[in-house]
């Protein structure tokens, strides 16, 4: 999980209801230049001071972090001996070669590093996680928006430790701690066995390719129920007659449900470029993948009927071709077209209904 703060200096009239969210949001810290507006935020919240230009109270009051300009408030390995209350971090605009160096050693020395980089480049926070990438330090970056929160969350894979955010109104504190969440959960993949396969005739499939390379183990869940998938795998296993496409899922019919974000599911018809869906190896690990294009055409489908061992079930309808694969137990790569009863593939059951792909409790009939 990554950090989300927010700053509170620049709300203005909208302060008290942002900080109100804020809470109940559970952000993990909220940022302020008053020692007093600190003061009666609850335990669950980390309390930072950063009294930008101004200079150093006397009194920290309930702060646990102080944030500092050393060059107006002097070193925070100096002040923390003076004050071993609370913890100090350095403040560092990057805006030049020096400062750039500036914020890697920060990076590797310090307890929190609040990095503010002026040009929209991301390459110098880069280059600062890359040196910082072994430190036990913080690097809380600084985001004008949620939607460069999530970029600077992704940066190089790592991401930044934590993004402060000045939220421009009531609702971006909850987005921004959305954006804090690393990923999705992983999932518990079942064995499933094939119970029946029919050739259905003519429809229309979806090809799903992501802007991302899958590994040889690694695909999409997909079915034709929202509580019953298989695990088709990426075209990253050579075929005799054309060339491997590890960013390609021959995915399934266009009606079926595949994984996205926030826990939803997404029809395969309606994703597009941009969206975002889940990716799942064997051992049920995830990450979430962009999407790049969708491509969807006329073709033969087969149908695959599959049962858990405590006898529920899923449903796929895939390209009717002997190309088109999914993936068993330990990985082993099975071409739709020769499954046959008993064989075994890997899928996820989960138990929600949904609506509007959203899980929720009610009752719900898929057949």
């Amino acid at each position: 999980m990554k950090l989300s703060w927010i700053d509170i200096r620049s709300v203005g009239s909208a302060k008290e209801a942002v900080v109100e969210e804020a809470i109940h949001a559970r952000v993990d810290g909220i940022l302020a230049s008053d020692p007093a507006e600190l003061s009666a935020l609850p335990p669950t919240v980390k309390k930072i001071l950063f009294p930008q230009g101004q200079t150093l109270p006397e009194d920290f009051g309930s702060a646990d972090v102080v944030i500092v300009d050393p060059a107006k408030h002097g070193e925070p390995a100096e002040l923390a001996l003076r004050h071993p209350q609370v913890e100090f971090g350095r403040y560092v605009e990057i805006v030049d070669a020096g400062t750039l160096e500036e914020a890697c050693r920060s990076g590797r020395t310090e307890k929190w590093s609040l990095l503010d980089f002026r040009d929209p480049t991301k390459i110098p926070l880069e280059i600062v996680i890359a040196a910082a990438a072994k430190a036990d330090g913080s690097l809380i970056t600084i985001a004008r928006d949620v939607e460069e929160a999530e970029i600077i969350f992704g940066v190089l894979e790592l991401g930044s430790d934590g993004v402060l955010m000045a939220p421009a109104k009531v609702g971006d504190a909850t987005a921004l701690r959305k954006s804090a969440e690393a990923g999705v959960p992983d999932l518990q993949l079942v064995e499933l066995e094939i119970t029946a396969t029919a050739h259905v005739g003519m429809g229309d499939r979806a090809c799903v390719d992501t802007a991302t390379y899958f590994r040889e183990d690694e695909g999409i869940l997909v079915g034709s129920h929202s509580k019953g998938m298989i695990l088709c795998v990426s075209e990253t296993h050579p075929l005799p007659y054309m060339p491997t496409r590890p960013f390609r899922v021959n995915a399934g019919a266009i009606h079926s449900y595949t994984l996205g974000q926030n826990e939803r599911t997404n029809y395969l018809s309606e994703l597009k470029a941009g969206s975002k869906v889940t990716a799942v190896d064997i051992h049920g690990r995830t990450r979430l993948v962009t999407v790049g294009r969708v491509k969807i055409e006329s073709r033969p489908l087969i149908s695959i009927d599959a049962v858990g061992p405590e006898g529920r079930t899923a449903n796929l309808i895939l390209q009717d071709d002997w190309h088109v694969r999914v993936l068993g137990p330990g990985g082993v790569v099975l071409n739709s077209t020769e499954l046959k009863p008993g064989d075994k593939v890997l899928g996820y059951l989960p138990v929600e209904d949904r609506h509007v792909g959203y899980p929720i409790d009610e009752f719900c009939l898929e057949k």
